[in-house]
C-alpha cells in the first residue's frame, strides 16, 4: 500500500517555503511595540503543541504588521490543529484581494486532501504544479492521484519530480507504484538500478532493490545488491545476508574470496577452509584468531589444521610442534575432540602409544559412544599388539552410526589379519 504525504512532513517542508516568500514589509522591521513578545508566545505555543494558540497569536502578529509570513504561520498551525474548514476559509477570504499565492494554494490543497475533498484537491494542486514546476508541488500531485488509485497519473508526476532533482526517496515512491501498483516490475527494477549506477547505491535504493530481488526469488539480482550496499556501508547484517545467499546458491569459492577481501567473518571463513580441505589456509587463519583472541579452542584447530596439511605424512618435527600444541589446549580445557586428536596422533606416528591411549580414554569419559573416538582406542590396542582386544572395540564401532567411516573400515581390515595372524603363531 502506497502510504501518501503525511501532514506534517509537508508542513515542514514547506517551513522554508515560507520564510523565503517576499513581503512588503521587511523582517527584521520591528512594525509594533509588542511584536518581540507576541512571537515569544507564538512559538512558546507551538512547542507546547497548542497550535490553537500559536495561529491566534500569529494571526495578530498578521494584523498589527501585515507580514505575510506570519498569516502563513498562523495558517499552517491552523493545520497541525486540524482545523480544515477554517483553512480554506481563511485562504479562500485572503486570495479574493490578491494574486494566485503558491503557498496559500499549499496550504489549501493540503486541507482539501486531509478531508478528502479529493476532486477539489487535485484540480487546485495541478495548477500548483504547472505554475511552480517545484518537485515538492509534484509529490504533492501525485499523492493525491494515488490516494484517487490513479497511478498512472501519480507516475507521471513523480517522474517529472524525479527529472528535476533525481531525488531518490521520489525514485522510491515511484518504483513502489510501478511494480506493486501497476506490476511493472521490470520498469521499476530498471528506474532503480539506473539510479544505483548512475547515483550509488544508497541504503534506500539498495534495500528496495533487495526486497523486489528477493520477492522475485531472483538470487544474482539480489546477491549483486548486496555486494553494491555492502561497498556503500561495511554493516554486519548485509554481510551476513551476502554470506546466507552464496551459501544458498553453493558458491563456496566467491564466498572465500568476499570473506577474504572484506575480513567480516573469519570464522565462517575458518570453517569453509575446513570444509573445502584448505588446511594450510586454516591453520593460519586459527592462528592468527588464537594471536588476537586468546581463545584456546582457535590453538586446538591450528593444531589440528596443521597436521592435517599432510595427515599421516607429516614429518616428524611438525608432528611433535603439533603434540606440543594439543597438551597445552588439553591441560587449559578437557575437550574430547582435541584429547582424542592428541592420543590419535601420538598412537598413529608410535609416540608413546600408552600415553597416547590415556588421552583417548579421557575423550571417551567425555563421549563414551563416539565412533571415532572408539576407533581411535582399538588402533591403539592394535599398535600394542593386542589385536583381540583391538577387534573388540572395532567390532562395536561398525554397530554404531558412523561405523561405515572408510577410515574405520580401513583399520578393522587391519586389526582382523592381525588377530588372523597371531592366532597363527599361537598354532604353532
Amino acid at each position: 500500500m502506497i502510504k501518501v504525504i503525511s501532514l506534517i512532513t509537508l508542513l515542514l517542508t514547506l517551513s522554508s517555503c515560507i520564510l523565503n516568500t517576499p513581503h512588503p514589509v521587511v523582517s527584521n522591521e520591528k512594525t509594533f511595540e509588542l511584536e518581540d513578545m507576541y512571537i515569544v508566545f507564538a512559538l512558546r505555543a507551538e512547542q507546547l503543541h497548542d497550535y490553537k494558540t500559536a495561529s491566534n497569536f500569529f494571526n495578530i502578529l498578521y494584523q498589527k504588521s501585515k507580514k505575510k509570513e506570519y498569516f502563513y504561520r498562523s495558517i499552517q498551525n491552523d493545520l497541525l490543529a486540524k482545523k480544515y474548514n477554517k483553512v480554506i476559509q481563511r485562504v479562500d477570504t485572503l486570495s479574493k484581494d490578491t494574486v494566485f499565492d503558491v503557498t496559500l494554494a499549499r496550504f489549501k490543497v493540503i486541507a482539501l486532501f486531509e478531508q478528502n475533498r479529493l476532486d477539489e484537491a487535485i484540480k487546485l494542486s495541478v495548477v500548483l504544479a504547472a505554475k511552480t514546476k517545484i518537485p515538492n508541488d509534484y509529490l504533492l500531485t501525485s499523492d493525491i492521484y494515488t490516494k484517487r488509485k490513479e497511478f498512472d497519473l501519480a507516475v507521471r508526476y513523480l517522474e517529472s519530480a524525479y527529472e528535476k532533482e533525481h531525488n531518490e526517496k521520489i525514485l522510491d515512491k515511484m518504483s513502489i507504484i510501478l511494480y506493486i501498483n501497476l506490476d511493472k516490475k521490470k520498469e521499476a527494477i530498471a528506474y532503480l538500478e539506473t539510479h544505483s549506477r548512475m547515483m550509488g547505491c544508497s541504503e534506500l535504493i539498495c534495500h528496495r532493490l533487495a526486497a523486489f530481488y528477493s520477492n522475485d526469488n531472483n538470487v544474482e539480482g539480489l546477491l549483486s545488491t548486496y555486494l553494491r550496499l555492502y561497498k556503500y556501508k561495511k554493516d554486519e547484517s548485509i554481510a551476513k545476508k551476502i554470506i546466507q545467499t552464496y551459501t544458498y546458491k553453493g558458491d563456496y569459492l566467491s564466498l572465500i574470496s568476499f570473506l577474504e577481501e572484506s575480513g567480516s567473518d573469519d570464522e565462517v571463513l575458518l570453517q569453509l577452509y575446513v570444509f573445502l580441505k584448505k588446511y594450510e589456509k586454516a591453520y593460519k587463519l586459527a592462528d592468527k584468531l588464537y594471536e588476537e583472541s586468546g581463545d584456546i579452542n582457535y590453538l586446538g584447530q591450528s593444531a589440528i589444521y596443521e597436521y592435517e596439511i599432510n595427515g599421516v605424512h607429516t614429518i616428524q618435527k611438525v608432528v611433535q610442534k603439533v603434540i606440543e600444541k594439543l597438551k597445552h589446549v588439553v591441560v587449559m580445557k578437557k575437550d574430547a575432540k582435541y584429547l582424542n586428536y592428541l592420543g590419535y596422533i601420538m598412537i598413529e606416528h608410535d609416540i608413546d602409544v600408552e600415553d597416547g591411549l590415556h588421552f583417548v580414554d579421557d575423550a571417551l569419559v567425555i563421549k563414551p559412544e563416539s565412533v571415532y573416538y572408539l576407533d581411535s582406542r582399538a588402533w591403539g590396542y592394535y599398535k600394542l599388539g593386542q589385536c583381540k582386544k583391538a577387534k573388540q572395540i572395532i567390532t562395536k564401532v561398525l554397530t554404531l552410526e558412523g561405523g561405515d567411516d572408510p577410515e574405520v573400515l580401513g583399520h578393522k581390515k587391519i586389526i582382523d589379519r592381525c588377530v588372523k595372524i597371531q592366532k597363527g603363531e599361537k598354532r604353532k
